[in-house]
């Protein structure tokens, strides 16, 4: 399950994800929050997956691929608020292949990685 995260930094956007993540999530919660997102300009995005979470059903991956692949320009800041280890190798692995900046968090710095989306660039 994806829920929406109400305690947002301004022009920032974050979800939650618990149990197993299905596509139907994708459609009805995360695609039309993201696409309205991006309508507004790049996004600075916190996705947290705790303890609570589980796993991805196919049509979920499926989904997520097409999302980012969809939107390649779309993307200024992604944090990743997580301790699951699959999901912290798979970052570290496939990161540099995101769009825009991508970070990864232990899910206690949720904080933290929510400042990190806000906090102006360097360049």
């Amino acid at each position: 399950m994806i829920t929406t995260m109400a305690d947002m930094p301004p022009g920032t956007i974050g979800f939650e994800a618990t149990g197993t993540v299905t596509a139907d999530d994708y459609e009805t919660v995360l695609v039309p929050a993201l696409t309205a997102a991006i309508a507004s300009g790049p996004v600075k995005l916190l996705y947290v997956l705790g303890e609570d979470f589980e796993s991805y059903s196919a049509g979920a991956m499926w989904s997520d691929t097409r999302l980012w692949a969809g939107h390649p320009t779309g993307w200024e800041r992604i944090a990743v608020a997580t301790d699951v280890d699959w999901v912290e190798k798979a970052i570290k692995a496939f990161g540099w292949m995101m769009p825009g900046r991508i970070r990864l968090f232990d899910e206690e710095d949720v904080d933290e990685a929510k400042r990190w989306l806000v906090t102006p660039v360097e360049d």
